[in-house]
This record gives structure tokens, C-alpha cells and sequence, in this order.
């Protein structure tokens, strides 16, 4: 099992910080390893992530706070495919139980922290390109000051599962419909029948039905367990970064990319029903100033007319 070879989790939430660094450095070589990567259980994720978060909370300074931020989205780009969605469910999960502890001091970090990870998770979109291996925003940032030209064809590369995985992402958590989502199949389940003690033929009914049952608990996903109430403060910082992380990756280059323009446009449709379904003021306020950011399709800025000075005099 995985997490019997996370000995490094604990030390993630250490006060010293070059124990932090070298336990990073651990959980960097711990996920390089594909064959730990892709058995990672969604307990294990959550585990991780719960150290990664106090590794954010003990870590003072700002420079030193926007390098581990970066660090942390980053971590998608080490890890195989079929592992990124479960870790940005992690991530979300544990942002989303933790919201509300979070002081006013140490927010801002938080704040930077769900900023980088959106930022990842867009360009995580785009994926691997002409044989390529995915590319982080450090690597990203080098690249674009010594990169060659002509290296535009490769933003409108949008791997389509990868859209449509970050998306149901967003939906599921950041942008969910219901302020409280909660898994109702066990309610909807019909009721056990009670064992008549006397009725031997319906006592190996009864018991099998319960081990059909206890079964299905036990294989649910611990992530889809979890009660999705998402903190406004979340939702609402989300909607308030999204447009600004996607121009970074070249989403809203419209004249050049029309793919980009239909995933924003079904971003907007979510955020759309979002802002007609919330019960929260808040949250629809905001929903309102996202979609009427004038980077966004069909928010054109319009010309500023200059008002009429009156009359200035003869002219000399």
C-alpha cells in the first residue's frame, strides 16, 4: 500500500523549514515513481494533501510562499495521467474542508495557492504537444523568453479529455450548482427488510443484502464521501481569478484559437447556471462580475465618448 511508504508526510507540517524542503524533495521522488503514482488511494491523496497544506500554513515570508505555491500546482506535471484528476480532487477537498480555519493572516497565501493551482490546472489542458512532456509555468515562463518563434501553433493544442476532465473539476467543486452536495444513493437506497427470527429462509436474504451493502460503502470513493460544501469565500475567489489564469495560457486568444473559445464558452454556461442556482447574494454578485469582464466574448469594451467641452473661444 502506498501510504506505508510516506514516512515524509509528518515532516511536511515540521516548523524548520529545511525539514519542510527535504520532505517536498521526498514527496517529489515518491510521485516521479509511476508505479506509486497511478496505486495512490484516495486516502493517500487526502493524507498528502493534508501535509501540503500545513506545509503552506508554516511557511513564513512572501517570496518564500510564492515559490511553494508554484511548487505545489506544479506537482501535476510529475505525476502519470490517470493520477492528476484524483490529486485535483484531493486538492479541492481539502481546500474545501479547511476554508473556513484559516486566519485572516495566513489567507492570502491560500488565496495564491488556489490561484496557481487553477493556473495548472488550464494549462495541464493543454497537454503533451508533438512529443513533448507537459510543461510548468517555470518552465513555461523560461521557454517564452528564449523560446524560438513560431512556437504559437502549440497554443491552440487543447487536449479534449483533458478539457472536459478540468472542467467537471471546476463544476464539481469550485463552480457547484448546490451550496451543500452531499452522495444521496444510500438515502435512496430502499430500506433493509427486517428478518423475521423465525423465517429461516429469509435470514441468508437479509445478511447477503447487508454485505451487498456494507460492500458498496466500502468501495465508495473517500473524495465523493465527502460532504461538498463549498466555503463561499472559495467559490467566490474563484470566480474571481478564473478569466485572469486563462488569459495567462492563451485561453481568450479568440481570433487565433477557436477551440479556446468554446471552452470558455462552457465555462461561462457554468458559472451562468451557477449565478441562477446559488442561494448565496455573494456568490451571485460575483458570478455577475466574472461573466461581465470585458475579456470575455461579447464584452467588448465600448468606445468612451468624449464629453463636449463647450466653446473654447476664437482660434488664434
Amino acid at each position: 500500500m502506498a501510504s506505508q511508504n510516506m514516512p515524509f508526510i509528518k515532516n511536511l507540517a515540521s516548523s524548520d523549514s529545511k525539514i519542510r524542503k527535504s520532505a517536498l524533495a521526498s514527496l517529489h521522488t515518491f510521485l516521479s515513481a509511476k508505479h506509486i503514482a497511478t496505486t495512490l488511494s484516495p486516502i493517500d491523496i487526502l493524507k498528502l494533501w493534508k501535509g501540503l497544506f500545513y506545509a503552506m500554513w508554516m511557511c513564513d515570508r512572501a517570496i518564500p510562499q510564492q515559490t511553494l505555491a508554484q511548487e505545489l500546482a506544479d506537482l501535476i506535471y510529475i505525476l502519470p495521467r490517470e493520477s492528476v484528476v484524483p490529486w485535483l480532487r484531493g486538492f479541492w477537498a481539502t481546500m474545501s474542508r479547511e476554508w473556513t480555519s484559516i486566519d485572516v493572516l495566513r489567507m492570502e497565501k491560500f488565496l495564491l495557492l488556489v490561484r496557481r493551482v487553477v493556473g495548472a490546472s488550464f494549462r495541464w489542458m493543454k497537454g503533451a504537444q508533438d512529443g513533448k512532456a507537459d510543461v510548468s509555468a517555470a518552465t513555461a515562463t523560461k521557454s517564452k523568453k528564449g523560446g524560438k518563434k513560431g512556437s504559437g501553433k502549440e497554443k491552440s493544442a487543447w487536449d479534449a479529455k483533458r478539457v472536459d476532465q478540468v472542467l467537471d473539476i471546476l463544476a464539481e467543486w469550485p463552480f457547484a450548482l448546490d451550496e451543500d452536495v452531499k452522495e444521496d444513493s444510500d438515502s435512496e437506497e430502499e430500506e433493509e427488510p427486517e428478518a423475521d427470527e423465525d423465517d429461516e429462509d429469509a435470514k441468508p436474504q437479509h445478511e447477503s443484502l447487508r454485505k451487498e451493502k456494507t460492500e458498496k460503502k466500502e468501495n465508495k470513493d473517500p473524495l465523493h464521501l465527502l460532504a461538498k460544501k463549498i466555503p463561499a469565500g472559495l467559490k467566490i475567489h474563484v470566480l474571481d481569478i478564473w478569466v485572469d489564469e486563462a488569459e495567462k495560457v492563451g485561453m481568450l486568444d479568440f481570433e487565433s484559437d477557436e477551440e479556446a473559445l468554446k471552452i470558455v464558452q462552457r465555462i461561462i454556461e457554468k458559472i451562468e447556471e451557477l449565478e441562477q442556482r446559488t442561494v448565496s447574494p455573494a456568490i451571485r454578485v460575483r458570478s455577475k462580475d466574472s461573466l461581465s469582464d470585458d475579456r470575455l466574448p461579447g464584452n467588448d469594451k465600448k468606445p468612451v465618448e468624449k464629453e463636449d467641452e463647450g466653446w473654447g473661444g476664437f482660434d488664434n
